[in-house]
């Protein structure tokens, strides 16, 4: 897709924003803070999801495509240990993004692999693995760094390939909508839009052209910084927390919406 980050991109944000993240944990006052933006669990509860999810896609990727999680994956998750002494845990931080990125390298972006998002617009490969891979990892590397006090805005790159990749990915299904049709278009103040269209049958998401003609206007739109938004998607900040016109109430069902129900 045009302007999306290519599979080396992809790769070697993978492996920055880990990076970020292990910076935070070395640096951490004590790994049993609790995570702001995930109360439920502490900052060793956030590493060793984050860890023992990456050997899971590392083996999904290796086992190509399938209707269900390959049992491969389910051991490799079910059977990483994380430490708890702070040096060795970070050096299995490290080990773990290693091997999802040997993985995907080995298997190139067109690998066909089982995805959780079978019915949404993004394809199931190894591509599209590390698209999503990259946006966890930098979702869970700003949850650690809020964590310790050092929150860092997403890289631009990062945040503009997240804001499609989640609609695309998490948010373009065919679940029903319990709602009357709506367009909202969402305003990237880099310079990239996109269009949001859900109706009884779910939804489809489109990047708009640069020059504008999106035909009808929406019903609403948001506007922010890539970064902005990416963690507005992800519920990491409110409601009001970005620029929303038109009718409120659109987010309010978009956010309670469960295409699976």
């Amino acid at each position: 897709m045009q302007n999306a980050l290519e599979f080396p991109d992809l790769l070697r944000l993978i492996d920055e924003r880990a990076t970020a993240f292990r910076a935070a944990i070395a640096a951490a006052p004590s790994l049993d803070a609790q995570v702001p933006s995930c109360p439920e669990w502490t900052l060793f509860d956030l590493a060793r999801h984050l860890g023992s999810g990456r050997p899971f896609w590392a083996a999904v990727v290796e086992a190509g495509p399938g209707d269900a999680p390959p049992a491969e994956a389910v051991a490799a998750r079910a059977g990483a240990q994380a430490p708890r002494e702070r040096g060795a845990l970070v050096a299995w931080l490290a080990a773990s993004t290693q091997e999802l990125l040997d993985s995907l390298r080995e298997a190139g972006p067109d690998a066909e692999c089982w995805t959780w998002w079978g019915a949404s617009q993004s394809p199931r490969t190894s591509g599209a693995v590390a698209r999503h891979q990259l946006q966890e990892i930098a979702m869970h590397t700003y949850d650690a760094q809020l964590t310790v006090g050092a929150a860092q805005p997403l890289p631009a790159e990062v945040a503009l390939d997240g804001v499609e990749e989640f609609l695309f990915t998490c948010c373009a299904w065919s679940g029903v909508w319990p709602h009357e049709p709506a367009v909202v278009d969402y305003h990237a103040t880099e310079g990239r839009s996109w269009r949001f269209t859900v109706e009884a049958d779910g939804a489809r998401a489109v990047r708009l052209p640069a020059a504008g003609g999106s035909g009808a206007p929406a019903d609403a739109s948001a506007q922010g910084t890539a970064g902005e938004l990416v963690l507005w998607f992800y519920g990491r900040t409110p409601l009001d927390s970005v620029k929303t016109d038109g009718d409120r109430v659109i987010f309010e069902r978009l956010f309670a919406w469960d295409p699976n129900a």
